[in-house]
């Protein structure tokens, strides 16, 4: 398939006057990395917006050609999109050699669903969604796909196996875990008692404060019996 091509034009200010200025003239501000280097440039709206509709995206291979003649080979590291318009507002690029490696982050799509998830119930994890891989340039995959519609509760999609080509080299741990379907949870029930076992008595007021009841109303009436014969022998008097 022939390689993207993209004109661009190198830029002498940066800042966010500038960018919201380039917006509105239908371009995009971005930047060239390159070994700690960087180049601002600016790509058209337009042209960055089919380019993506018409590749893979992130890690996609392409010509940057420059007014002047010059010309850059690069792959599109990532862009940022207006979550409201939906509009791109910046993209990064990072010049590559098709002779040199390179390492970037692939992201890992699911096919299917997990008999787990359909006959009991389980829950899908996605774990990771992207492993790091070394390749040269113009092998980067757009993506990774595996098969999870055979995937049973307890069972697990590990890094190690995905099929990747001779000329990839997988960076991440090989027994990461990318998918795994999980059981359900169980809502615990409360126990009802055994048959023959008696229920729990009802809670029963304390002995010592009966006790302390009858003592107070026997003071109570002591004291009013009290209060009675002395009135009766005042009255006498």
């Amino acid at each position: 398939m022939e390689r993207a091509t993209l004109n661009v034009e190198k830029r002498d200010k940066a800042g966010k006057g500038i960018a919201r200025s380039l917006r509105r003239q239908g371009m995009i501000p971005a930047v060239i990395y390159r070994e700690g280097n960087s180049l601002p440039i600016t790509i058209s709206k337009k042209a960055m917006a089919e380019f993506i509709d018409a590749t893979s995206g992130e890690h996609t291979v392409v010509n940057l050609n420059f007014s002047d003649g010059a010309k850059k080979l690069a792959i599109l590291k990532e862009f940022q999109v207006d979550p409201l318009k939906g509009d791109i507002l910046h993209t990064d690029f990072f010049e590559v050699s098709l002779t040199e490696k390179v390492s970037v982050n692939v992201r890992v799509m699911t096919l299917g669903e997990p008999i787990g998830v359909k006959r009991d119930s389980g829950i899908l994890q996605h774990v990771v969604r992207e492993i790091e891989i070394e390749c040269l340039p113009d092998k980067i995959p757009g993506h990774f796909e595996i098969d999870i519609s055979k995937l049973e509760t307890g069972q697990a999609v590990h890094v190690k196996d995905i099929s990747v080509g001779e000329d990839i080299k997988v960076l991440t741990d090989p027994d990461e875990v990318i998918v795994n379907v999980i059981a359900p949870a169980v809502e615990k029930e409360e126990a009802a008692p055994a048959e023959g076992v008696a229920a729990a008595p009802a809670m029963v007021e304390p002995e010592v404060i009966k006790k302390g009841k009858k003592e107070e109303e026997g003071a109570e009436k002591t004291e009013k019996k009290e209060k009675t014969e002395k009135k009766e022998k005042a009255e006498k008097k």
